[in-house]
């Protein structure tokens, strides 16, 4: 989504990372890129203005610390401005009274049912009792697909067909809420325009009645600015208490993610990321900066790791990398784990400079499938001894799997100069080096096999590769013949 905003910010900031000392001239002209990039990424004129200002204020009148130069000062300040603006730290859920009570409110189509019902997962997986309650009598098709959607999570949801009073649905679902000892009760309503003063008086009422702990304004992030001035409408009807931006994976401008805070005071709590309904996440401002300015968000994919790996299986994974004994049951099982997170234009992007990376056609997600085909295609004794392959093999693979024999024999000889490598370096002893409780070992297993330069075509491991650049080891010279 940030994109372009992020490119052009890079832009804006290159020349001054080598700057000796930062003048009003050389300030100037990065200014009034980064002043353009703001507003062409739909941010409100007065946000952009005033960023401008406060960033220019502080290069020319901060101090310098010693251990940085001038320009790297610069970036620092944007990333802190970036930070402030979109609001500091992540702003959580209110808890402790039980039920609490969230209402979740939205223009149409901004994606309320599925995040109400993706909230409620994430609630469930964090141990507590949810109740969804569906408030739209005004589509049928809502009360249906919130009632799949919750079977689909295994969350219960009240509903009430052909009773018109949603207020009344409302205090039911609170009871039955109670009743039943739920820790949040997440109320679903219909989408209305913020000009339609009759439904948003409706709200109102549902309101006065339930006394939300929560009231959650569901936003695309695509509307750009118009998000802003919706917020605000919402805000001024209700006292909104957060807004979740749902839609940061496509191709918006990213304005209303950097604009909202500011014009509404209200904290973006949650920001959607996929399709899927595990694909909610916290929004944390400076994770956001620091991915806006290329410079990756470690900390949330370690997190993310840590909540889709299989720990049991990373602590096997440790004790085969230690005896060496890693085969291609193992690296299909790490393909697999690099999938639950998404694929590894996902995971690049969280990684510094990963964007750039994502693009690139070495890392092409269908090379991955083409992999993990090459290896189900293999018997039992090839996955466990890949040595064992002979040109036979190799051609009954191909055939079984679709792909060409010289990529299956590629496959082949990188995983086999991958295990060489770790066994003859200390990088082995890098990709262990943590606990798998923690995630790390997983991931670190995950980024060594999965993302090592690339096997199928994936960049090679020779010299230059992916690999070769990330440790000690350096490729033995070819002898010449006399």
């Amino acid at each position: 989504m940030f994109q372009n905003l992020s490119d052009k910010l890079h832009d804006a900031l290159r020349h001054l990372r080598g700057q000796a000392i930062l003048t009003e001239a050389n300030i100037t002209e990065s200014m009034e890129e980064i002043r353009t990039a703001l507003l062409e990424a739909d941010v409100n004129l007065d946000i952009a203005e005033d960023f401008v200002k406060t960033v220019r204020a502080e290069c020319l009148g901060g101090k310098v610390i010693k251990s940085v130069t001038p320009g790297q000062m610069a970036v620092k300040i944007v990333y802190d401005r970036l930070t402030a603006l979109m609001g500091e730290a992540a702003v959580p859920l209110v808890s402790g009274k039980s039920p609490a009570v969230i209402l979740m409110c939205g223009l149409h189509g901004s994606g309320k049912t599925t995040t109400s019902a993706k909230l409620a997962l994430s609630l469930k997986n964090q141990g507590r009792k949810i109740l969804l309650a569906a408030l739209d009598v005004y589509r049928p098709a809502a009360i249906d697909q919130l009632e799949i959607l919750g079977r689909e999570i295994g969350v219960p949801v009240h509903s009430e067909r052909n009773v018109p009073d949603v207020t009344a649905i409302a205090l039911r679902a609170l009871e039955r809420a109670r009743s039943e000892g739920a820790d949040y009760l997440i109320m679903d309503t219909a989408g209305r325009l913020q000009i339609d003063e009759p439904m948003v008086q409706e709200l109102v009422r549902v309101k006065d009645v339930t006394r939300p702990d929560e009231i959650l304004l569901v936003a695309d992030a695509a509307l750009g600015q118009q998000a802003v001035s919706v917020a605000k409408h919402f805000h001024d009807a209700l006292g909104l208490t957060g807004i979740v931006l749902t839609k940061l994976d496509g191709d918006a401008r990213g304005g209303a993610a950097l604009s909202i805070r500011s014009v509404t005071g209200c904290p973006v709590k949650f920001a959607g990321t996929g399709e899927k309904l595990e694909d909610l996440d916290v929004f944390h401002p400076d994770r956001m900066a620091s991915r806006i300015l290329g410079m990756g968000d470690v900390v949330s994919l370690v997190e993310r790791a840590a909540e889709k790996f299989d720990q049991e299986e990373a602590a096997k994974l440790e004790e085969k990398f230690k005896k060496n004994s890693f085969d291609f049951d193992d690296f299909l099982s790490q393909l697999r784990q690099m999938s639950r997170l998404g694929g590894v234009e996902s995971i690049l992007k969280f990684l510094p400079g990963g964007d750039k990376l994502a693009d690139m056609p070495e890392f092409d997600s269908k090379k991955f499938r083409s992999m993990e085909a090459i290896i189900c295609s293999m018997t039992k004794k090839e996955r466990a001894n890949a040595e064992l392959i002979d040109m036979s093999r190799k051609r009954r693979i191909a055939r079984g799997s679709g792909r060409p024999q010289e990529e299956v024999s590629q496959l082949i000889r990188q995983f086999l100069m991958m295990k060489k490598m770790m066994k003859n370096t200390g990088l082995l002893n890098r990709i262990v080096g943590s606990s798998p409780r923690s995630g790390g070992a997983g991931l670190g297993a995950m980024f060594s096999p999965g993302m090592s330069g690339g096997f199928g075509g994936m960049g090679g491991m020779g010299r230059g590769g992916f690999m070769a650049r990330g440790s000690n080891y350096t490729p033995p010279k070819k002898k010449r013949k006399k």
